[in-house]
């Protein structure tokens, strides 16, 4: 007997109306441009492990790329006083976090050896000269201007960098919000050279104490708050799975682009993006 009355699947039959004729209309791989993305992993070396290497650096590429895409809007809301839809972008960021995060562990699988076949000819590349890394850091106001002499090659990529590092961050319009929100803010913050990092205030630390006190006549405030402390948590938890892999694949050995490698990704630990929302859990 057959399987199927009058030989018939019916999960086939029930799909009768998909589209198969794409002579005049789009397909799914043109709308992705898959022709150009797959073809993007173009080794140096032919080793085996390098395809993995490329693969992981470029997905977390285009996550940064969605990330820098919510944290741009996000700024734009809270500057505009609609809060709302900055909490739903901002969130999203820290699910994109978790994945780059989880990225690691894939590379992870790479191990000394297989590294070492093919590192050297890797030249002076490196992921320290992530440029979409450094409008991310620039986005959420750490500013370091000495890094821009390493995008000098490309002249409109620079410009591009440069107008970023002129930008207020995420963390800036906050703090202009807690001042319009009514909260007595040191006018040296409000009006700073946001091209300078960031450095911790008394009055901010005083009107976040004051948000977290109140929870419920600040509840907006209160949601930022936390919004940028999942932002801040994340990265660090994204720095420390960096500092572990490279320690896991390289040891202590200097970095491809001269850094000091693990050294410098342990430094890097200590920064803060938003120190008064981490000093405040000792003070309430």
């Amino acid at each position: 007997m057959d399987k199927y009355k009058n030989g018939q699947n019916p999960a086939a039959a029930s799909e009768k109306n998909i589209q198969t004729d794409f002579k005049e209309s789009m397909t799914y791989g043109e709308y992705l441009h898959l022709d150009q993305l797959l073809t993007a992993q173009k080794g140096v070396s032919g080793h085996h492990d390098e395809s993995l290497f490329i693969i992981i650096h470029q997905v977390s590429e285009l996550w940064m790329k969605l990330i820098l895409h919510e944290l741009r809007s996000a700024i734009r809301h809270i500057d505009a006083d609609d809060l709302q839809p900055a909490f739903k972008q901002m969130a999203r960021v820290s699910k994109i976090q978790s994945q780059i995060i989880q990225a690691w562990d894939v590379l992870s699988t790479m191990t000394p050896a297989e590294y070492m076949e093919f590192r050297d000819d890797l030249g002076n590349a490196s992921g320290f000269q992530s440029y979409q890394y450094r409008m991310i850091e620039f986005a959420l106001g750490y500013k370091t201007k000495h890094v821009l002499a390493i995008y000098e090659k490309d002249e409109s990529l620079h410009e591009e960098l440069l107008e970023a590092f002129k930008q207020p961050g995420l963390y800036d319009a906050a703090i202009q919000k807690l001042a319009r929100s009514g909260f007595a803010i040191d006018p040296a913050v409000l009006n700073r050279d946001v091209t300078a990092v960031y450095e911790t205030n008394t009055s901010v630390r005083k009107a976040w104490e004051a948000v977290y006190r109140d929870v419920d006549q600040y509840w907006e405030l209160y949601q930022l708050a936390e919004k940028l402390v999942d932002i801040e948590d994340w990265l660090q938890q994204w720095r420390f799975r960096h500092m572990k892999t490279v320690e896991r694949v390289i040891g202590f050995k200097q970095g491809t682009g001269g850094s000091s490698g693990v050294h410098y990704l342990k430094k890097v630990l200590d920064q803060y993006f938003f120190p008064e929302l981490w000093e405040i859990r000792t003070t309430i």
